[in-house]
């Protein structure tokens, strides 16, 4: 008779999920209780706007540009490594923030926090679509995405009131402290690629070089209608805010906008990756969302009261779910296990570089041509990368 394995049984791929989706939630929970806060910090420490604006560049910047090669090194090197480092560096430029004196000290930390975002957000998305059944990748994704847009919406207000309690320093400090902790769960929790028997066996497989995946369609596909979609999402970010003002909205009116986007997009994440799951046909989703998303932002440049801002938003943040959703899923069907890491790398690319070139050029065409014809433009843009994913996916067979 041979002797009981003792080895551990997997845990489940649903409390694999959770755990994940609980990383992602903590880490952009404690990212975003920063970054409102942090220019308010550097006007103390005599920044003027320009620096304060070349901070929050300098994150985006660094978050977008290394977005794509910390994927490839989570493929290569194992996602847990790079996660776990990522956090390690959000831990550090959390304490270096407490201790700054000078307002260029913040433009340089702030240059490793976007690399430490950049490593954290596209390999937990990798980690998903390895935990995951392929049948349940759109559910996956809409748990996680909700998670994480959950951290986003929750981080600024808990921030905001930290810093008024205790002040900037120590509210950096009880950040790091977050970050540590969720450094601790991530080692316990996460495993790396020899403890799930999928995992291994996709290790096992050599990995396509960057230069194949760039000749990969489907890919191409997903990356092109993520861009065009932050674009679009870019404009209405930047500028609502000053078109919502010109006519003649209040600040707590303005607020709300923002606040039901928010919410219908959070909640809509779920049920809208169980739909992407249910239908199969997630590219099919990905237009339809992306096409809602275009229309939405045209009618928001075309609205003039309160009831109509809201309408168009509450479009917007269910198009956002339907869209983005079944592109991240999406995403994790057309490339190999070994590539997700680089495939969400370059997706997160061109969520900011998306949302950074529109921030960018909208603000000189609505100088030019107003408010309402630049929403239309964008929508356009929106459109016009649709039409280029279904061109680059409508052969291909995810």
């Amino acid at each position: 008779m041979t002797a009981p394995s003792q080895e551990p049984r997997p845990r489940s791929y649903r409390f694999l999920i959770i755990v994940c989706c609980g990383l992602g939630f903590a880490s952009y929970l404690t990212s975003y209780m920063r970054i409102p806060v942090v220019p308010l910090f550097a006007q103390d420490l005599g920044a003027g706007a320009v620096m304060v604006g070349l901070i929050n560049s300098a994150f985006l910047l660094t978050s977008g540009v290394f977005s794509f090669p910390f994927g490839l090194l989570a493929d290569r090197w194992g996602r847990k490594l790079v996660v776990s480092a990522g956090l390690i560096v959000s831990l550090v430029t959390s304490v270096l923030l407490a201790v700054s004196t000078l307002p260029w000290h913040l433009l340089v930390i702030y240059l490793f926090f976007g690399l430490g975002l950049a490593a954290i957000g596209p390999t937990l998305m990798a980690y998903v679509a390895d935990l995951s059944p392929p049948s349940q990748l759109g559910s996956s994704y809409g748990a996680y995405t909700l998670a994480i847009y959950t951290g986003m919406s929750l981080g600024p207000g808990l921030g905001g009131w930290v810093a008024d309690w205790l002040g900037f320093r120590l509210l950096f400090i009880i950040a790091a402290a977050l970050v540590g902790l969720v450094f601790l769960l991530a080692l316990v929790y996460l495993p790396s690629s020899g403890h799930l028997p999928h995992l291994a066996t996709a290790a096992s497989r050599p990995a396509s070089s960057w230069r194949t995946l760039l000749r990969h369609r489907p890919l191409l596909a997903c990356w092109l209608i993520t861009l065009g979609g932050c674009f679009g999402l870019g404009t209405f970010i930047t500028f609502a805010p000053l078109y919502m003002k010109a006519q003649n909205l209040s600040l707590r009116d303005i607020g709300l906008v923002f606040a039901l986007q928010a919410g219908v997009n959070a909640i809509s994440r779920l049920p809208c990756g169980r739909l992407s799951d249910w239908l199969g046909r997630r590219w099919l989703q990905a237009i339809a969302g992306f096409l809602f998303l275009g229309g939405s932002l045209a009618a928001f440049g075309l609205a003039t009261t309160l009831p109509a801002f809201l309408l168009a938003t509450t479009v917007l943040g269910i198009a956002m779910s339907l869209g983005f959703t079944s592109a991240g899923a999406l995403i994790a069907e057309v490339v190999p296990a070994t590539d997700r890491g680089l495939a969400m790398g370059g997706y997160n690319t061109c969520i900011y570089l998306g949302q950074m070139t529109s921030s960018a050029l909208m603000g000189l065409v609505i100088g030019w041509c107003g408010y309402a014809l630049s929403f239309a433009l964008s929508a356009l843009v929106v459109a016009l990368s649709t039409a280029g994913f279904y061109l680059l996916i409508r052969d291909a067979s995810p």
